[in-house]
Order: C-alpha cells, then sequence, then structure tokens
C-alpha cells in the first residue's frame, strides 16, 4: 500500500509531483483578492463610526433614566430612575461611559464594562421573559453587548482621544 506522498500508487493516491503542483495552486488562489480592494484607512473609520453611533445612541437611554427626557423613565414623560436602583446605576454607566466611548477616552475598558452591563441588563431584566430576544424584547441590550465587546477588543478606531494621547506619548 503507498503514501499519499510517493510515487507509489494505490487508490486516492497522488504522485508527489501532482500533489506539489496542487498545493502551489491552493497556495495561489489563496493569495489572491478576492472582492473589491478596500482602501486601509477605512477599518479604523468604520470602527470609529461604530463607536460614536453606538456611545450617543446609548447615552439617550442614559438620558431616559436620569434625566426623564425622550418619554421618561419607563415611558413616563420626566420620570426619572432613583439614582441607587439598578436603573439609576445603569443611567450613570450608559450616560457617563457613553460619552468617554464617544469621544475614545479609556476605550477598551468603558467597552468592556458596558459590554458587562447590557449582558447583565439582557439576562437580569429579558431573559426571564423568554429565550429568544425577538420575543423577550432583548434585542437592543444583546447587540449593545456584541458591539461594544467587539469595541473593547478592537480598540477606538480613528479620531479618538486615546489615539491622540497615544501619538504624544511616542513623540
Amino acid at each position: 500500500m503507498g503514501s499519499y506522498i510517493t510515487d507509489t500508487p494505490h487508490v486516492g493516491a497522488l504522485p508527489e509531483r501532482r500533489l506539489s503542483e496542487r498545493r502551489a495552486a491552493w497556495a495561489a488562489a489563496d493569495a489572491r483578492p478576492r472582492g473589491m480592494a478596500v482602501p486601509s484607512w477605512t477599518q479604523p473609520a468604520a470602527l470609529a463610526a461604530l463607536r460614536v453611533m453606538s456611545a450617543l445612541m446609548l447615552m439617550q437611554h442614559g438620558v431616559q433614566k436620569l434625566l426623564g427626557e425622550f418619554g421618561g423613565y419607563r415611558g413616563t414623560p420626566g420620570a426619572t430612575a432613583e439614582l441607587m436602583s439598578r436603573s439609576g446605576v445603569a443611567g450613570v454607566l450608559e450616560l457617563v461611559g457613553g460619552f468617554l466611548l464617544a469621544i475614545g477616552l479609556f476605550t477598551r475598558p468603558v467597552a468592556f464594562v458596558l459590554s458587562g452591563l447590557m449582558a447583565f441588563a439582557y439576562f437580569l431584566v429579558h431573559a426571564p421573559n423568554g429565550f429568544w430576544p425577538i420575543m423577550n424584547r432583548g434585542e437592543l441590550p444583546a447587540l449593545y453587548c456584541f458591539v461594544f465587546l467587539l469595541i473593547s477588543a478592537a480598540g477606538p478606531g480613528a479620531a479618538s482621544v486615546d489615539g491622540l494621547l497615544q501619538r504624544r506619548r511616542r513623540r
């Protein structure tokens, strides 16, 4: 019985020459760019846009809980959450953390904390109402959780205070 990498044939075996030709073809296919060429600046810019827009949207929830704007706390116009309640603490984290995330200051730790906050909100408030986020109205905290986890792993992207401070430290 022969080996796959020798010239001794058996059922399914390829001679070494044919095998190396096939490997070379696979390597060439892997080296070719696929799809549309994307400029190198787009990834940091897209990450920054995701960071800023998700932070601004999260801040609205903090303003809603703490200041009673945008329909107020729990849909009651002008109502606010008690500051030392779970909702009040969540509101502070949403507002302050959202602001820090929007300007890109302490991006990774803030995004990680906000990801945890959203996971906590999902499992504490929404998951008891059913498994599926579409049924328990938990799509937004679930989405925020993973967006903030991505930002925590990837960093702030372009146009951030963190990036500015890092450039100044290099000088």
